[in-house]
Formats: C-alpha cells, structure tokens, sequence
C-alpha cells in the first residue's frame, strides 16, 4: 500500500516539475510565436501522432473555445487527402515529443510548398522538426514520470500545459471575456448564465400576489397555492411588500392571538429586493449571493411586477 501512494505521489511530482520546468521558455521569442498566431488570418491546425495526436486533439479544442479558430488533423489522413483542409492562411502546429516523427515529417514538404507556415512543438530543439519550422516551442522534460522512464507521461503533461499557456495568451490578446466564453459554450452553465435573461426562465403563472388591503386567511390562501414560500404585496402592479415564511412565523409567535386581524402591511418586508427582467443569470446570481436570497420579484422597464425568480431554476 505504501508503495503504491508513494509511486503515485512521485508521478503528480515529476509531471508538477515537469511543467514548472517551461517557464523558461515563456521569453520574448515566446512572445512572438503568440503575436504571430494572433494575426494569423487563417485557422491554427495542429497535428500530432500517437499521444501527441490526443494532446494536439485536446490544444485544438482549447484553442476553438477560447476564441483562437482551429481545429485538429490527423497528419495520415492529412497524407490521404485532408490536407486539402488546409488554406494557404492556416497555419500549422505540429507537436511532436521527438521532433522526429516520421509522419510529422512527410507532411512538411507538402506544407513548403504551399508556403503555410509551420509551428513545431516538441522537447528536441535540434529536431527536423525544428528546423523546418517557422518557429519551434520548446517542451523538453528531464524524465518521464513513467518509473521505466518510458512511457509519454511528463512530456505529454508538459505539452498539454503548453498548449494552454499559448491558449490563454491569446485569449489575453484577444480580450477574450466570459460573454465571449458563452458564445462559444451555450450549452454549459456559464453559457446559460451569461446568455439567458431573468424573464426566461421566471415564474409568470399563478403567482402569489395580493394587495395590501387584502385578509391574511386569503393572503396565506394565496402562498400555499404560489408554492413558492413566499407572496408578493401590490399596488397597482408596483411592488409594495414581500411576505416569506419567516415573515410569517414570527408574526405569528409575535401576534399569537390577534394574527388573523393583523394588517398585512404591518407585517410584510416593505423594501424588498427586485431584479429587472432584462438582467442575465449571471447578475441573477450575483445578487443572491449578495442578499443571501432564494426568491426574487421581478420587474419590468416600467417597475410594474411580471415575475418570480428562483435560485433553484437558475
């Protein structure tokens, strides 16, 4: 069992150092392959075989939902025609632990001779690879976390890490923000919240509402049929009071015999929070948070009441 945990914990160490090691190849030359990605008027395709193809796969997709256009090609279906996905604006970046991959390799001429430049990744600077390279990223490891020091562990983490660091260094240069995110992920919760407004998804039938003149038997009537725990007070549209459980209850332990008389003004919240319609999720949430609510009336542009909003729907 010792074993076992300390064989564990050495791996999460190497690959740790491993990535901590590539912080000296984040320099200005670094600074440049970024400056040139980003006024790449193309697409960034990346390539890789074998574990470098699943870390190109995942460079790629990082790349595509953080705002950078790419996608990724297997370089054998690229050497059976897929290369004619390619446009003379792309630009390619090839990752390669070795730098010596033969498949890598043949698609190079190819690449020349339509003059689509070529960013190379891997851990030989002194690689073909490198050398027929517009630029060349660096990601060598000192070991494999890999006890035989075989199998691609270190140097698929570093690679992978790289990848993001170039990721979000264009997302920087590209001001990249959370409403951008979303656009690209609208299936996703943070998608939802930044997209969705209050009034798509608040309650807008058999809401709990009453006027202020109204009796608290109908007024409690009202709350058990919303379901919603709590009723909203109106005046002419216009939001007067908030009534919740709690309210209830200690209105309650405070006019134990005289509660059914009571005027509903005088035990209602008369500054309760609102959110208007228009508002996203996102500031929804926010405003929860804040006040540490669950339900929220909702206005419209008019400050006429159209809604309920609960956190649980969000």
């Amino acid at each position: 069992m010792t074993d076992i945990k300390e064989t564990a914990i050495q791996c999460l160490k190497d690959e740790s150092q491993a990535v901590r090691d590539l912080t000296v190849y984040i320099d200005d030359y670094f600074v440049k392959v970024i400056e040139f990605l980003f006024n790449c008027k193309g697409k960034l395709i990346v390539t890789g075989v074998g574990k470098s193809g699943h870390v190109g796969a995942k460079i790629a997709a990082t790349l595509a939902s953080t705002g950078t256009p790419s996608f990724y090609i297997n370089p054998l279906d690229a050497l059976h025609g897929d290369l004619g996905m390619i446009s003379k604006e792309d630009v390619v970046l090839a990752v390669s632990n070795s730098g010596q991959t033969d498949e890598i390799l043949q698609i190079i001429p190819f690449l020349s001779r339509r003059n689509i430049s070529i960013i190379g990744m891997s851990g030989n600077h002194d690689s073909l690879l490198s050398k027929h390279a517009l630029y060349h990223i660096t990601v060598s490891v000192k070991k494999e976390a890999c006890p035989l020091n075989l199998a691609p562990t270190s140097s698929t983490t570093a690679a992978m890490a790289m990848g993001d660091a170039i990721a979000v260094a264009l997302m920087k240069m590209r001001n990249f923000q959370e409403s951008d995110y979303a656009r690209f992920h609208p299936g996703g919760s943070l998608g939802r919240r930044l997209l969705l407004k209050v009034k798509d998804i608040m309650y807008v039938k058999d809401l709990p509402v009453v006027g202020k003149s109204e009796t608290v038997s109908n007024m409690l009537a009202a709350m058990t049929k919303g379901r919603l725990g709590l009723v909203v007070v109106l005046e002419k549209k216009k939001v007067l009071g908030l009534l919740t459980n709690g309210d209830l209850r200690r209105a309650i332990e405070e006019n134990k015999d005289n509660f059914f008389n009571l005027d509903i003004c005088k035990i209602m919240n008369p500054h309760p929070v609102v959110i208007h319609e228009d508002e996203t999720l996102t500031s929804a949430d926010a405003l929860f948070k804040e006040k540490k609510l669950n339900m929220l009336p909702v206005i419209d542009s008019d400050n006429d009441f159209v809604g309920i909003l609960d956190i649980r729907e969000m």
